[in-house]
């Protein structure tokens, strides 16, 4: 009777245990998170250099906020060489070549003092 009731408690414990383990199912598929439309377009834009920032903003690797990362700042003080303008999230961007610091990266037009490039990438 002891030998049975031994077994009784680890079948018992086995099942308890399983029931326990938390049970991973597969969910359904999520798509993954569209990747930076990075570019590093020529200077198109030949247009007088001296262009500035209206506050500082992030200069990023491709025209997006929320899919490109930050490749650098840029600043009111910070002199800009705008390369040429394309379509991203949030409206238009252009590409520039931060003079002050070297740093190539996309910056909304609407932080730009101007508005931004008018040659289109």
């Amino acid at each position: 009777m002891r030998r049975n009731r031994r077994h009784a408690l680890a079948a018992t414990a086995l099942f308890v245990g399983a029931v326990l383990t938390p049970v991973v199912t597969a969910g359904p598929a999520t798509a993954a998170p569209s990747a930076c439309p990075t570019s590093n377009p020529a200077d198109k834009d030949g247009h007088s250099w001296g262009k500035t920032a209206t506050t500082t903003v992030n200069m990023r690797s491709g025209p997006s906020n929320t899919l490109c990362i930050a490749t650098g700042v840029a600043t009111p003080n910070h002199v800009l060489d705008y390369h040429c303008y394309a379509s991203g999230t949030g409206g238009t961007w252009t590409y520039v070549r931060n003079d002050s610091t070297g740093v190539k990266g996309w910056i909304r037009d609407d932080y730009l003092k101007d508005g931004g490039s008018g040659v289109p990438c």
